[in-house]
């Protein structure tokens, strides 16, 4: 049974703030990457290639004085083809309900023709905080330009430099984002991290595998679904069937591998997340199926959670 809010609240100070906030950017500026260093947890996939996140993810970060209720949202691009508008939607349609939009700006870039563009797309009446991600990576010297090329785009948001990866200026970041949100109560109780099913979790963790595992075009005509997940606590087991759907025989062929060993790799890594994700032994089995041309189809998109 799910607390009321009356019990959620019961040990909270008067002045508990909370809100959402929308994790917004272009794709690879290290989105997923923050969510999961902030909540001290793995719940997003992150992979090198761009459009990883295909749709909205609620991270919950709770403290004595603050819940932040933090929307991780795909990669802001120039959309072709359906999956991708699909994408980009998705991630439009976090910012309106946001209490604040957090900016994400890969610095190895830097602003550039996208990054005015995504400007241009943020609401207004929004407060905005700037995080210059991967500071780790470029020189110290560079980045004061850049703050100051973010502060004409954004006038009224906040810059911070930050690493994601390391850890570096978040703890900046998020006392700059817990001064801006409202008053508010809980809505969650202190150890939830998302509203995210184990079964959905445990179909991304899968697919980030396939991502890890494969090139070209296979990362981005994958889907994966959960048939069955099966707890045993007598054996502390979880026992899990899942599908990967692709769009062709060859990429079939090529994630099953010579004598499934591809597919047998790809098993292996993900148990390992999945098993600290449930805290159990994990038994999965994977399955490949051809969906053919399923990112050109509403309805297929829709059943896959995108």
């Amino acid at each position: 049974m799910e607390p009321d809010e009356a019990s959620l609240n019961a040990a909270v100070p008067e002045d508990h703030r909370s809100g959402f906030v929308a994790i917004f950017g272009r794709p690879n500026a290290g989105k997923s990457t923050l969510l999961n260093r902030l909540l001290g947890q793995k719940i997003a996939i992150v992979t090198p290639k761009p459009q990883t996140t295909r749709r909205r993810l609620l991270g919950i970060k709770t403290s004595d004085d603050c819940q932040m209720m933090f929307i991780d949202t795909p990669g802001y691009h120039r959309a072709s083809g359906l999956l991708n508008r699909r994408m980009v939607d998705n991630a439009l349609r976090a910012l309106p309900d946001a209490d604040v939009v957090l900016w994400m700006i890969d610095s190895e870039i830097g602003p550039d023709e996208l990054e005015e563009e995504i400007a241009r797309r943020l609401p207004s009446g929004r407060d905005v905080v700037i995080a210059l991600n991967k500071v780790d990576a470029v020189r110290k010297d560079t980045l004061l330009p850049m703050i100051d090329s973010m502060a004409k785009l954004a006038p009224d948001a906040e810059v911070i430099p930050i690493s994601a990866l390391d850890g570096e200026g978040v703890s900046q970041l998020l006392a700059a984002i817990v001064d801006k949100l409202p008053e508010g109560p809980r809505f969650y109780s202190g150890d939830t991290l998302t509203d995210e099913s184990e079964r959905a979790l445990v179909a991304e963790f899968i697919r980030e595998k396939v991502m890890l595992q494969t090139r070209q075009e296979i990362p981005y005509s994958i889907a994966v679904t959960v048939d069955t997940f099966e707890e045993k606590p007598e054996r502390n087991l979880s026992v899990i069937k899942a599908t990967i759907h692709v769009e062709r025989d060859s990429q079939k062929g090529i994630l099953i591998g010579r004598g499934g060993k591809k597919l047998k790799a790809i098993g292996a890594s993900a148990r390992r997340d999945i098993e600290r994700l449930t805290g159990t032994r994990v038994f999965l089995e994977l399955f490949v199926r051809v969906q053919r041309e399923w990112t050109k189809r509403q309805k297929t998109l829709t059943e896959f959670g995108v």
